[in-house]
């Protein structure tokens, strides 16, 4: 489907719109304010103030206008431009509101200057979605939501409508996050209603997501109590489109009970806003209350909008359409915002990224987004709103955005836009390259990808450059930030594994030096001073931007420094200098060499350092957390065909309190989702030889049972828990499971179980002949 239409060639010369001014007709209420916000926008990059009213003979003109009797779509825009007039026609107020922001993203604006560049073709565009949205939780479990005054709201939904956005989500003030942040410049119920009220004045669809927190719904009085609690928050709001209950994460309730719950918070809702409609998702369900909730929704609730797929769900996004009723619209709600333990994980992200950045960095993914985006928006007929907990996902946010409007944008001409409206025309295309080329150094192993010194020099190059406004400019502090930190990261990588190997190298010469001596100098080689090692100057920038991302978008991006809530929240400066080697792992084994009483018993443990991968002749050993050394393993379903990697093994990485002395392969792991095993295949074994194999099982620290079994046939260990603390654990194999020369290993964790579908993990496995 063609969702643009030129009309004719293009300006042949660039239109100086210095002296332009600006009028609108038909306009009120949210076209109003596209008037407004075209004006202040341009004034805020070039400090030239638009006049309103008819332009004089010869000048530039700007015409905005609201036409009920266009023959437009809902929505859409028109706009035609001759030498001295633009014209932007909508059939009703968003229509208006979009063509104002693709004028916006069009316009080459300087210091003093804006003009419309030459090639610009007059255009009629309609979206393809009709809901096209972002969640913004005003709460403190966010990264620098929670310090955001009324006016950056404001102008973070500005800059959203730029890109095609038409609707926000919100969050109440009781939700699975404390009640107060140190950051809030209001309340939570008063910043909510102010958001409510920009939405209404912009014309954006406001959603609120409404976990349901209370224990058990099947008290009378605690839905009395919850009828009370909802029904408080809206009555006070100015506009409510619809409300979203997840199933779970937070929440745990049954589908009967939660489903009779919502039936009379729908009503409750319609006391205050008469047409705002009620929508649920299935998360975190587990395979029989699935079942029950796929009885109800046969059943065809009259009161239930739509329904909402989201993280944690037992099904994938083509299953549930092909199971609900047609009758109710779905709505996708993809996590944008995170990077592992996550609904879309980076694909086999480096440990030197994923160990120090953790969970929700600043993390622009373009070319995913859209692979996400291609592969199942088709099945939400509904449209979107993502799941978002800070300003680190800003460019997921257009690129949704964008690709909501018209699937087919070129991702170039995205980040090119976005770098021309946000920094500036005259970095439109380096920008938005370098933002195409920060997604690129999460490829590949950190030490191996030298793209990254590249980025960083493109970003410097532009850093030098940069006006003083622009240094100020969040979005550009961002894109420094990674770049440094990027920089920084693999520089230590290539360090510190260098270390460690000189280090094993002088531990190897135990039996010519004796252990203890061989000890001190392997602890002295792997001895790091972050101030002084290699890439210090490099460090030393990330925390001058963290700094001014603090001032400049309340980004928290220390808990010590800047009050971040956890670690885990987007506060990656405080993991800056987390151990890419083995060296806190090394330095208890040191420990215990001293403490041995006798040469032989302290050579010993030197040997299990020195031979730890080593599966001895004719064995076999794979490290699978770390992509490359895994050859074993069956990795399913490309990223490209599954994002969500239901049927596929992902690199992922532990969540736990006592990881610090830890090996790195044991922060590391494979693991697969929902009721997928994890496998391991073999070839070559001897067919007369016996085996056994030794695990390292990992990961989160729940408490699931997995049980191992060869070649689908041959129970290796029954349902056992995972160690508290990674430790290597060894089975025999079946004489008749290697008889023919080739091995499957199949670990699966036990059927129909709920929440974030993870468990099945595994670190390290060797295949010991015996």
């Amino acid at each position: 489907m063609l969702f643009a239409l030129l009309l004719f060639a293009g300006l042949q010369n660039p239109l100086d719109l210095r002296d332009a001014t600006v009028r609108g007709e038909g306009l009120a209420g949210p076209s109003a304010k596209a008037m407004q916000m075209l004006v202040e926008e341009v004034e805020s990059r070039t400090r030239i103030r638009w006049r309103a009213g008819a332009a004089p003979a010869g000048k530039p003109s700007i015409v905005l206008v609201r036409n009920p009797a266009s023959g437009l779509a809902p929505e859409a825009y028109r706009i035609t431009v001759t030498a001295s007039l633009i014209r932007i026609e909508g059939a009703d107020h968003r229509g208006v509101l979009f063509g104002v922001g693709k004028l916006l993203r069009s316009l080459e604006m300087r210091r003093d200057a804006v003009q419309l560049p030459s090639g610009f073709a007059s255009v009629t565009s309609a979206p393809k979605y009709k809901l096209r949205g972002h969640q913004l939780g005003y709460r403190p479990k966010t990264n620098s939501y929670d310090g955001w005054t009324a006016a950056m709201w404001e102008q973070y939904f500005r800059d959203l409508i730029i890109f095609g956005a038409n609707a926000i989500e919100l969050i109440p003030p009781r939700s699975d996050d404390d009640a107060d942040s140190p950051h809030f410049p209001l309340p939570p119920m008063k910043m909510m209603i102010e958001m409510s009220r920009l939405a209404k004045e912009y014309g954006l669809e406001l959603w609120i997501w409404y976990p349901a927190m209370d224990k058990d719904y099947s008290q009378p009085a605690t839905v009395e109590a919850a009828l009370k609690e909802w029904g408080d928050v809206f009555r006070q709001l100015p506009r409510i489109d619809a409300i979203f209950v997840p199933g779970g994460d937070p929440g745990h309730t049954q589908p009967k009970y939660m489903m009779a719950l919502l039936e009379k918070q729908t009503a409750n809702l319609h006391k205050y806003h008469p047409k705002a409609q009620m929508w649920m998702s299935p998360q975190s369900f587990n395979a029989e209350w699935m079942d029950e909730f796929f009885g109800i929704m046969e059943r065809q609730p009259a009161w239930l909008s739509g329904i909402v797929f989201g993280p944690q769900n037992r099904t994938s996004l083509p299953v549930l359409r092909e199971r609900i009723p047609k009758r109710y619209p779905i709505r996708f709600y993809p996590d944008i915002t995170h990077s592992l333990r996550a609904q879309y994980p980076v694909p086999d992200w480096d440990a030197a990224f994923a160990l120090t950045l953790e969970r929700e960095p600043i993390n622009p993914r373009p070319l995913d987004q859209r692979i996400i985006f291609r592969r199942l928006q088709p099945y939400a007929d509904a449209g979107f709103i993502t799941y978002s907990e800070g300003c680190n996902d800003d460019l997921n946010k257009a690129v949704w955005s964008a690709l909501g409007w018209d699937p087919d944008t070129d991702l170039n001409s995205i980040t090119r836009d976005y770098a021309r409206y946000f920094i500036g025309a005259d970095v439109a295309e380096p920008f938005g390259d370098g933002l195409l080329a920060l997604e690129r150094n999460w490829r590949g192993p950190a030490a191996m990808n030298p793209g990254i010194e590249t980025t960083l020099a493109q970003f410097q190059a532009m850093e030098r450059a940069a006006p003083p406004e622009r240094k100020r400019n969040w979005r550009f502090q961002q894109a420094l930030y990674r770049a440094y930190y990027d920089a920084f990261q693999r520089t230590r990588m290539i360090q510190e594994s260098g270390q460690e190997g000189r280090a094993l190298s002088l531990l190897g010469k135990a039996r010519e030096s004796g252990a203890l001596a061989a000890v001190a100098a392997a602890e002295k080689e792997l001895f790091v001073d972050p101030m002084s090692a290699p890439g210090a100057s490099l460090r030393a920038r990330v925390f001058e931007l963290a700094e001014a991302l603090f001032q400049s978008a309340r980004m928290q991006l220390s808990v010590p420094r800047y009050q971040a809530i956890a670690v885990g929240r987007g506060a990656n400066l405080d993991l800056i200098d987390t151990p890419l080697n083995n060296r806190n792992w090394l330095a208890q084994r040191f420990a215990a060499i001293r403490a041995a009483g006798t040469e032989g018993a302290r050579l010993k443990l030197v040997d299990e350092i020195l031979n730890w991968t080593n599966p001895g002749p004719g064995g076999f050993y794979d490290d699978l957390g770390n992509p490359t050394a895994q050859p074993h393993l069956v990795r399913g379903e490309a990223y490209e065909q599954e994002p969500a990697m239901l049927r596929a093994s992902l690199t992922g990485f532990a969540n736990r309190a006592n990881m610090r002395d830890w090996r790195i392969s044991w922060r590391t792991h494979a693991e697969t989702l929902g009721e997928t095993p994890l496998e391991l295949r073999y070839t070559g074994l001897d067919p007369t030889a016996r085996y056994k194999v030794r695990v390292v099982y990992g990961g989160d620290a729940q408490p699931i049972e997995l049980r191992l079994t060869a070649n689908e046939k041959y129970e290796v260990h029954p349902w056992r828990k995972k160690d508290a603390v990674p430790t290597p654990v060894e089975f025999a194999i079946p004489r008749e499971a290697t008889a023919g020369g080739s091995l499957s290993l199949q670990w699966t964790k036990q059927l129909g179980q709920g929440g974030a579908g993870r468990g099945v993990q595994v670190c390290e496995v060797w295949l010991v002949r015996e």
